[in-house]
């Protein structure tokens, strides 16, 4: 017999992503994931960029979404 499994609902798995998407970003800055989630947060970057655009940036590898986090980050930073 099979297990029966779950399904997790879509906000749930999209908050995961968020959470990838700021430990990866940490990591390549090498700095805390407190800071980066600050920083984004400060800018609107998780509502208005990662939430917004996750059907996109899912798809992508962590390498990219680290060089595309960091480069957002600092736009959307120097425009505040």
């Amino acid at each position: 017999m099979l297990p029966k499994f779950m399904e997790i609902p879509k906000i749930q798995i999209v908050m995961a992503f968020v959470s990838t998407c700021i430990e990866t970003t940490a990591r390549y800055l090498n700095v805390s994931y407190k800071e980066v989630f600050e920083r984004m947060k400060k800018v609107d970057m998780i509502e208005k960029y990662i939430f917004e655009n996750y059907e996109t940036l899912h798809t992508q590898s962590r390498e990219y979404i680290a060089e595309d986090m960091v480069e957002c980050l600092k736009i959307w930073e120097a425009k505040k």
